[in-house]
């Protein structure tokens, strides 16, 4: 594999759960796919609805998500929100990323400000 194939792969890798992470955060209310796409992109994470719909039928599959139809614009709408199960687990997903985000940022290279926890300032 050369490097930029692996340099991609990485990438990919290191967005899908960031993607899963920020689709969480998102879902306190509900929101239909598109909607929560032009959210993503306007945060700056911008995910194509070919890979953010499989997401969300997986969160809801998982229990994650609880989704429902509506019905009263004139174009039915799949709305997802987070559920009591999702919300637990986002807080120990959140936890997890600031503990990791610390531990990076004590990496060499990777911030100028190595070894301070960014939650400080």
């Amino acid at each position: 594999m050369g490097r930029e194939t692996a340099e991609v792969s990485y990438r990919m890798e290191m967005r899908r759960g960031t993607i899963v992470l920020a689709v969480m955060c998102l879902l306190d209310e509900p929101k239909y796919g598109y909607s929560l796409a032009d959210e993503l992109a306007k945060k700056g994470l911008p995910v194509d609805t070919n890979t953010l719909y499989p997401l969300l039928r997986r969160l809801s599959s998982q229990g994650i998500l609880a989704d429902t139809w509506e019905l009263h614009d004139s174009k039915p709408r799949k709305y997802y929100v987070l559920t009591e199960e999702g919300k637990i687990m986002r807080e120990e997903l959140i936890r997890q990323w600031r503990e990791l985000s610390v531990s990076m940022n004590k990496m060499p290279g990777v911030s100028d400000t190595a070894g301070q926890n960014p939650l400080d300032k």
